[in-house]
């Protein structure tokens, strides 16, 4: 599995500019006017990582296969947006689809990009996409808790259980708090995600910057910055209208224009290393003379539910995992080398996967 993030933010913000550059398609149509994203774009992008090449090298890999990242270009909310203004009711469903949400902030002057509302405030911004997503999920909370009033009285446990965590979700949302600042105990985790409430989704701000604040940012982003930590979110500083010029060039040429801007990576690789941080994800890879590829896990996932993410079957008859470091891989050359000394090891159905572990599964069929 990749993950799925929605790109939100007020209109002329450069999400569509940045999908765009991301996914390497023109998709997204970036125009100079509120709502030129009337339906959701979709796109996968290849999750860099350069040990999957590394490994490749090693093995002699005719194939490589990177672990997939999946965008959605979601069109401008603006205020009201919960209340169905500008085809908010759409896009809000289209977020509830997604994992998190990189939320484009415009932190750039540019008389000839025209703001929604005609000023330059990214802090402003924010609160209000938080809004229009907080409302909605006020609206979702009491339909809902009409609905479940008859189970409730009768006694049912999920109804019971359902009702407790949307009127706690209900609580911080009239204190003006996101329902993901509640705390959840771990019964009720898999009953809270069931509840696909917009404000639990974790929080990416994508500070979109001009192109000569994309190496260290600038005051509108900095306060960004500040807004972030203090509601323990991330943040990261990109330029669109870069990326979108990278999206363009050899990877040669790419290489060489990123240094001249003074960067030493592209945006793309910062989003989604940070978007990883953010969901607490990681990859573990298979190696072979057939292909190298990566798989991205949660963390924490058992060796069984690793495998099951390359077939179920491979879960359901797992009898263990021959496993590698990836630093023992590299530094012995090999799977046979690092056989040869004791660095391969079989592991059961209690072993937690580790970031960048080599596997190979065992099972029955």
């Amino acid at each position: 599995m990749g993950f799925k993030m929605g790109i939100v933010g007020l209109p002329n913000v450069g999400k569509s500019t940045l999908f765009n550059a991301l996914t390497r398609t023109a998709a997204a149509q970036a125009a100079n006017f509120p709502f030129c994203t009337i339906e959701p774009n979709v796109g996968e992008v290849a999750v860099p990582d350069a040990r999957l090449d590394v490994l490749a090298d090693i093995a002699g890999s005719k194939q490589i296969i990177p672990a997939r990242m999946t965008f959605v270009d979601i069109a401008g909310l603006v205020k009201g947006a919960s209340k169905g203004e500008g085809l908010g009711n759409q896009f809000l469903a289209n977020i509830r689809e997604t994992d998190a949400i990189a939320h484009v902030l415009r932190c750039f002057e540019d008389g000839d990009v025209t703001h929604v509302d005609g000023r330059v405030d990214p802090i402003a911004d924010a609160e209000v996409i938080e809004t229009e997503l907080m409302l909605a999920d006020m609206e979702s909370i009491e339909k809902r808790l009409v609905n479940i009033v008859r189970k409730v009285r009768g006694g049912d446990k999920e109804a019971i259980q359902q009702e407790r965590l949307l009127r706690a979700a209900m609580g911080a949302l009239e204190n003006g708090r996101p329902a993901r600042t509640v705390e959840i105990d771990a019964d009720d985790v898999k009953a809270w995600k069931t509840l696909q409430l917009l404000t639990t989704k974790p929080i990416l701000y994508v500070c979109n910057v001009d192109e000569s604040s994309a190496a260290e940012g600038n005051s509108l982003s900095d306060r960004v910055a500040d807004m972030a930590a203090s509601q323990g979110a991330a943040h990261v500083v990109i330029s669109a209208q870069i990326e979108e010029e990278i999206a363009q060039l050899e990877v040669d040429e790419a290489a060489m224009f990123l240094e001249e801007m003074g960067l030493e990576e592209a945006g793309l690789d910062r989003l989604i290393r940070a978007g990883y941080a953010l969901l607490h994800l990681e990859t573990y890879f298979t190696v072979g003379p057939k292909e190298a590829r990566a798989w991205t896990i949660k963390q924490g996932t058992s060796a069984p539910q690793a495998a099951g993410v390359i077939h179920g079957d491979f879960e359901e008859g797992f009898i263990r995992a021959e496993t590698i470091a990836y630093e023992d891989y590299v530094a012995l050359k090999g799977e046979q080398p690092a056989k040869e000394a004791g660095k391969m090891r079989a592991e059961g159905k209690g072993y937690i996967v580790k970031d960048g572990d080599v596997l190979h599964f065992l099972f029955n069929t």
